[in-house]
């Protein structure tokens, strides 16, 4: 009898953030190598459609570079990366398009689907959602690689008002209608301040900033926008996390509630984040006050 006591009590803490996020926007940036375990890829839909059944509009914005990345080499053709992002030919962004939107996209609907929720798959090139401008690199012109340039929400705003659960791939176009691939993670956070989302939710490979990478218990569950440029300077910030922090600071400022940056690999850390006290990994707030 205690275990289902004690389950019950998990319940009761949770319910005033259910009610408190109840018709609420979080957008989710779904990547990282839990993506290829099948088991916590399941876990991470189970979570899913919980938070939409009680009642958080949720839209998820996913990446896919591994897939990218095996598909090229099973054809065969060379790429190269220059700061982390792929140089990207002509030939190479009708592959990316292909894996994002017509492989990675559909599975995850369907995983969705098969959980009875009303996921649709889209890529911001739907209902001309996302579009961008060129994308280069100290001056060097890495392909199509785009840098978003506006972000219309009318569509997004149609499919939560009807209840149906957005899946976005990064893919976005310029104004002559060229297709290009985006960071996954800035197309979240562009959606995330186009739709003035309550939460940005960043699923990875980490599960944090630290104050020391080497030590698992020096992790910074409260991160105040304020307090990012210090951290920077000091390095306590550093590598892939700086695009990562500045962005949701961007996001802060533009009407985001919060950021969290969560490891996916830990079983249920979503559900842990939004729904206990303790949470699981970083909250990027505005402001101390």
């Amino acid at each position: 009898m205690e275990k289902y006591i004690e389950k019950a009590k998990i319940l009761i803490e949770a319910l005033p953030y259910i009610q408190q996020f109840k018709k609420k926007t979080m957008v989710i940036k779904y990547g990282g190598s839990f993506m290829y375990d099948e088991a916590r890829k399941q876990s991470v839909m189970d979570d899913i459609s919980l938070m939409r059944l009680v009642g958080i509009r949720l839209i998820i914005v996913h990446g896919g570079g591994k897939d990218i990345s095996g598909m090229l080499n099973d054809l065969e053709i060379q790429t190269e990366f220059v700061e982390g992002l792929r140089i990207t030919n002509e030939k190479v962004v009708e592959i990316a398009e292909m894996v994002l939107s017509g492989k990675i996209n559909k599975e995850i609907v369907q995983l969705l689907q098969n959980r009875e929720m009303n996921a649709v798959g889209l890529s911001g090139k739907d209902g001309g959602m996302i579009k961008v401008k060129k994308k280069f690199i100290n001056n060097l012109d890495i392909g199509f690689v785009g840098d978003i340039i506006r972000v219309d929400n009318r569509l997004l705003n149609t499919l939560l008002k009807d209840d149906y659960l957005p899946v976005i791939a990064p893919i976005g176009t310029d104004k002559t209608g060229q297709s290009y691939n985006i960071n996954a993670d800035h197309v979240a956070y562009a959606i995330a301040k186009a739709m003035k989302a309550e939460k940005l939710i960043y699923l990875t490979d980490t599960d944090g900033v630290y104050m020391d990478p080497d030590n698992p218990d020096s992790i910074i569950r409260r991160l105040f926008a304020e307090n990012v440029p210090k951290l920077i300077e000091e390095g306590i910030i550093s590598g892939g996390m700086i695009p990562k922090v500045e962005n949701s600071v961007d996001a802060l400022n533009q009407g985001v509630n919060s950021v969290h940056i969560l490891d996916g690999k830990v079983e249920h850390s979503m559900l842990l984040e939004l729904f206990t006290a303790a949470g699981v990994g970083t909250m990027i707030r505005r402001s101390i006050i």
